[in-house]
């Protein structure tokens, strides 16, 4: 079997009058997230990474934020989509680590569920699945409280041979 490592990196802006998914769920906040999308900086994070590993470009390229299809969509399905090109490729998700990085909300209690949701997307354990959250000790756009990031790695196996 061979395996591949990918990386993701991904950053939002925080405004006022919208809602802040994270990690596939709602996080209460009295900010909400600038984006096409709504904005889910881990999952785009996450997509980023199953893509890149799979050589598969990156998120822009497959849902562009120029496209209206793509307005407000839930980034859950432009992860299961992601997952759906990477499994196509012949590979399979062995585990993720991720990190967001934001001075405020604080994610901690949240992350178990994250953990969850992506899981079932992905299918894997959620025990395959690491999420970490970290404030930037008041450093940066994180820390100014001006946005949020969020980094991920994932390896993936491939599990079937493709004619080239």
């Amino acid at each position: 079997m061979s395996y591949r490592v990918g990386y993701g990196y991904d950053v939002h802006r925080f405004t006022k009058g919208t809602e802040i998914w994270i990690g596939g769920i709602k996080i209460p906040h009295d900010k909400g997230i600038e984006a096409h999308s709504d904005g889910d900086v881990l999952l785009h994070a996450i997509c980023d990474a199953l893509l890149g590993a799979a050589k598969l470009r990156d998120i822009g390229y497959h849902f562009p934020n120029t496209s209206p299809e793509y307005k407000n969509v839930d980034s859950k399905i432009l992860l299961k989509e992601s997952y759906q090109k990477v499994s196509d490729k012949g590979f399979r998700v062995v585990n993720i680590d991720a990190t967001v990085a934001a001075q405020r909300p604080m994610l901690m209690n949240y992350i178990p569920e994250m953990e969850i949701v992506i899981s079932k997307i992905l299918h894997i354990s959620p025990d395959d699945v690491s999420i970490k959250a970290t404030t930037t000790e008041k450093l940066g756009f994180e820390g100014r409280e001006e946005g949020i990031s969020a980094h991920a790695v994932v390896l993936l196996e491939k599990t079937v041979q493709q004619d080239t």
